[in-house]
């Protein structure tokens, strides 16, 4: 039985990258040895899109009101790129330490998440 999903992010600065989803995003980690720290993600859902070019992956958190985490994450010093309205959701994006941008957005459409 699949009880779950590992996503592996691929970074210029891992231990940037790793304290960033520990300090700022306050995201829980057990360390699996030697400092390297895996982080419980959200609940998660998985969507398939076609492309015409090469395939490539994306990353997106969401969140219930985009304003109110993008002011409690500015706090903490995140800078997001301008938010768009989308038929499928309201988003932004933010860079890691390391280089890798994900996005942020509070969707619009109903999601498949099962939530307490």
């Amino acid at each position: 039985m699949i009880f779950g999903a590992h996503v592996i992010v691929f970074t210029h600065d891992a231990e940037a990258d790793r304290a960033f989803f520990r300090d700022v995003l306050d995201m829980a980690s057990v360390d699996s040895g030697g400092g390297w720290l895996i982080f419980e993600m959200p609940p998660s859902e998985i969507a398939f899109h076609p492309i015409d070019g090469d395939p490539t992956n994306e990353i997106y958190l969401l969140c219930d009101d985009l304003v109110v985490e993008m002011q409690r994450l500015e706090s903490k010093g995140v800078a997001f790129s301008q938010v768009d309205e989308e038929r499928w959701g309201t988003v932004t994006r933010f860079t890691l330490p390391g280089g890798t941008t994900i996005g942020l957005y509070q969707p619009k459409h109903p999601t498949a998440l099962r939530r307490a």
